[in-house]
């Protein structure tokens, strides 16, 4: 434990130690450059630099534990550790990723509207991305950059995910160096299931629900548990509000003691079931925005996997299976963001996330104790294509974006949860079903997402 700690402190300060060396070589060669801008440079942490010239990697290049080093100034002090215990990157050309018809117009109409509120919270938003120009010497870049995320294309009236499976254990190295990834447990959920009550662009009611009493921005859902048997039944649902400052109502319910237990802010941060992901890193980040003091630390090309290829997701041999191996690509701007908490008791001092700029998506986020020191990280594979899963008879009129797998690491007791969607042993399964309404065979109606309706899923 203790190396799996020292091996997650390095991996960050050689990331601080990166950027500090870039940072003072900028400054060496502008003179004649502004001296606020001098001093922007000068920062360690990139505050708000803007991105310069990105390096250069050949498509087909694979980065590996013998060549890690490539990619320690492209991808986040988590992803390295990743990459230095068995991870490999695979390099292809990037490839821009238009924006859907719908929302491209909704930002259009509605974007100018939009601003922030005394308590963080967005006001005056419709459907779209609320702030499509982002001026990175305002004091609330980094706020409007998750709000962008937050409401960004992935969905806009509703999100099905079926058969959604996870395996969490322990990765440990051998005599000879090797690594090894033994399952503790494996996970089944039927469906995971997002409704938006505003915000809504192809199925009626349009833009928003004209009926909204409990005044929800969003309702999801997590149930029931197939597997493992011991927590057959076992699900939760999340009520967001459009009063943003409002905490989430958040309920779990345990068929085993047949009662229902709500959680707490702070609850939120905990991992579930021996898992290693918290509620609020689904995604990226679920939490609300104004719980989080913001800051945007910099912008520059990272690598990331957004054009996944391989479905069902392939374990990676070198770190025995803990991970997913796949095409990244070098985006040419990515955020970076550090939020901190306001709750008292949340897991994490903080978190620092990674926002691809051309989609809003999260690429991946590294997740602090309240030591300051590295402890989990958190990455995403995204496939961006008309077709869900290449095997399925159906296809959307343009491309959208799956989060077709993700991986979390306790780099600390060097274990890890990873999860396909859908499952690798359902490899014809769509798993996807995006903005289909309420009429498809796979959506489900208002009452999925109450507690009558998770205890009765459960039976």
């Amino acid at each position: 434990m203790a190396e799996a700690k020292q091996g997650a402190r390095e991996a960050a300060v050689s990331y601080e130690k990166s950027i500090t060396k870039r940072s003072r070589l900028l400054v060496a060669k502008v003179a004649t450059v502004p001296m606020a801008l001098i001093v922007v440079l000068g920062l360690p942490r990139m505050s708000m630099a803007q991105p310069g010239p990105a390096p250069q990697l050949a498509p087909g290049t694979v980065i590996d534990r013998t060549n890690a080093e490539l990619a320690r100034d492209l991808v986040s002090p988590g992803v390295l550790w990743a990459v230095r215990n068995g991870m490999d990157l695979r390099i292809v050309p990037y490839r821009r990723i238009p924006l859907p018809a719908a929302y491209e117009k909704a930002t259009e109409k509605y974007a100018a509207q939009c601003h922030i509120g005394p308590r963080g919270e967005l006001l005056d938003w419709v459907a779209g991305r609320p702030f499509p120009v982002i001026d990175p010497n305002d004091p609330e870049a980094a706020r409007k950059i998750m709000y962008n995320f937050e409401r960004t294309h992935y969905f806009s009236d509703d999100l099905n995910m079926h058969l959604v499976d996870a395996d969490t254990g322990s990765l440990y190295i051998d005599s000879k160096g090797r690594r090894h990834y033994q399952v503790e447990r494996h996970f089944v959920a039927d469906w995971l299931r997002v409704l938006q009550y505003v915000g809504r662009l192809y199925h009626e009611p349009l833009p928003a629900f004209a009926k909204n009493p409990d005044r929800t921005f969003r309702k999801s859902g997590l149930y029931p548990l197939i597997e493992p048997f011991d927590l057959k039944g076992v699900g939760g649902i999340s009520y967001r509000y459009l009063d943003m400052v409002r905490q989430d109502d958040t309920w779990l319910y345990l068929p085993s003691l047949r009662r229902v237990r709500r959680m707490s802010s702070a609850q939120r941060s905990d991992a579930l079931f021996g898992q290693d992901i918290d509620v609020d890193s689904y995604g990226g980040y679920a939490g609300q925005i104004p719980w989080f003091e913001w800051k945007l630390l910099g912008e520059k090309p990272m690598l990331a996997s957004l054009h996944g290829d391989r479905l069902p997701p392939e374990p990676c041999e070198k770190d025995g299976g803990m991970t997913f191996c796949e095409v990244w690509e070098l985006r040419p701007s990515v955020y970076v963001i550090e939020g901190r908490p306001k709750a008292p008791g949340y897991a994490y001092s903080k978190r620092v996330i990674y926002v691809d700029k051309e989609t809003y998506f999260v690429v991946y986020s590294d997740l602090y104790d309240q030591g300051g020191e590295l402890w989990k990280v958190v990455m995403q594979s995204i496939r961006t294509s008309k077709r869900p899963n290449p095997s399925v008879d159906y296809e959307y009129e343009e491309e959208r974006m799956f989060i077709y797998a993700f991986t979390v690491i306790d780099m600390q007791l060097m274990h890890g949860t990873r999860a396909a969607i859908p499952g690798m042993a359902f490899p014809d399964e769509a798993g996807w079903y995006i903005d289909i309404g309420f009429d498809a065979p796979q959506s489900a109606g208002e009452e999925w997402f109450t507690v009558a309706g998770l205890i009765r899923g459960a039976r």
